[in-house]
């Protein structure tokens, strides 16, 4: 509130001010890069990055991930290629993103899922041989580490969401960052309609700058991010604890040789649950336990994309394996070992009567193709 505040006394409430400068240099340095670009939204950050990268034609990506990551690329007269995605890392799989590299190629787009860092090595070696602009969405990823190096600073640029569902949030924002300085002038450029100075226009641009009040909440979220990451550590290991042992249910492990935030708790539900894992969301709605499934049914799956595609480009079996089988669990600062506790023994006991419940619950109907993407809400629109 003091720093609002002090937006509303000096009557400085957007284009560039202090505290947009000042949220800029923190996230740079979290992220060990030289610069940081802020905006108002994460879906904005990418599509900045992508125009500033100067990608067109084709760039490949993975349909599994949040559907702005697709439709960044597609709002800029960009096809997106899916790439299937590696069944273990969830993360796009370097092995067969070089099958899909045709002249019209310019680039690839990874995501580093649930804060777990993209093959970098590999992916950064097939854009190199290719001549291809390598960027990274890394709106799971501030203040994660792949190989013992800052996420950030991998590719041409990443970019970050603060969409108030995020580890670190600024009710809504995200962020360009980058090493490269050519890159970060054109995106501070494309940031503020193309302006160079009060009147001179020099590139197309559009209005994505983060607003002072958003900086305002940005800055005092990074204050908190060492507490987020301890509550977030003890809230896996709980889940861990809790459901250790119970069949069909795994918790997505992270790395513990990296930095990672553990903003998400990922559990796979195989057939041996005896339920399938839209039956225990069901079962786990009626409690009041909101947990999602993620990211269901896969960008491949929605429009614009599922019908513009032919049959053979929407065979993603990793990734579709994958969409019916996760569902992400509530943790964050809300949720105590109590609550977890309660949680377990929900997801225990229902599948202690998987059958009975399978058989009990609302059968639904096989859903169309096209499959319509799910309502957003919360971190469902992990952005």
């Amino acid at each position: 509130m003091a720093r609002i505040e002090g937006v509303l006394d000096r009557n400085w409430l957007t284009n560039g001010g202090p505290l947009v400068e000042e949220f800029e240099g923190e996230v740079a340095a979290v992220s060990g890069v030289r610069h940081a670009i802020a905006t108002c939204n994460g879906t904005l950050a990418l599509e900045i990055a992508i125009s500033a990268a100067g990608l067109a034609g084709e760039v490949i990506t993975t349909p599994f991930t949040f559907v702005a990551t697709a439709h960044a690329l597609r709002r800029l007269g960009i096809t997106p290629v899916f790439c299937d995605v590696d069944p273990v890392t969830h993360n796009i799989d370097p092995a067969q993103v070089e099958r899909l590299v045709t002249p019209r190629t310019t680039g690839i787009l990874g995501v580093h899922l649930w804060g777990r860092p993209c093959a970098v090595d590999e992916l950064t070696d097939i854009a190199d041989r290719h001549g291809l602009r390598l960027l990274f969405d890394a709106s799971h990823a501030l203040a994660c580490s792949s190989g013992g190096r800052m996420i950030g600073g991998f590719g041409a640029a990443e970019t970050f969401s603060f969409h108030a569902t995020k580890f670190v949030n600024s009710f809504e924002g995200g962020a360009i960052v980058t090493d490269d300085d050519a890159l970060a002038e054109r995106a501070r450029l494309i940031r503020n309609f193309g302006f160079a100075d009060y009147d001179q226009v020099r590139a197309l641009g559009t209005n994505g700058k983060m607003a002072e009040v958003a900086a305002a909440m940005g800055l005092t979220s990074l204050e908190s991010r060492d507490r987020f990451t301890a509550v977030n550590h003890q809230n896996h290991a709980a889940y861990r604890t809790g459901l250790a042992g119970v069949q069909g249910i795994e918790v997505v492990p992270y790395d513990d040789e990296e930095l990672t935030t553990r903003q998400y708790v990922v559990v796979e539900v195989d057939e041996t649950a005896g339920l399938s894992r839209d039956d225990l969301q069901e079962v786990l709605w009626a409690e009041n336990v909101l947990a999602r499934r993620y990211f269901y049914p896969g960008c491949h799956r929605v429009e614009p994309y599922v019908t513009e595609q032919d049959e053979q480009r929407l065979l993603m079996p990793a990734t579709d394996r994958l969409a019916h089988r996760l569902l992400t669990l509530p943790t964050g600062t809300g949720v105590d070992a109590t609550d977890i506790d309660v949680i377990a023994g929900i997801i225990e006991r229902a599948v202690e009567l998987g059958p009975l419940l399978a058989s009990a619950l609302p059968r639904r109907q096989p859903a169309p193709t096209p499959v319509a993407p799910m309502p957003s809400d919360g971190q469902a629109s992990p952005e």
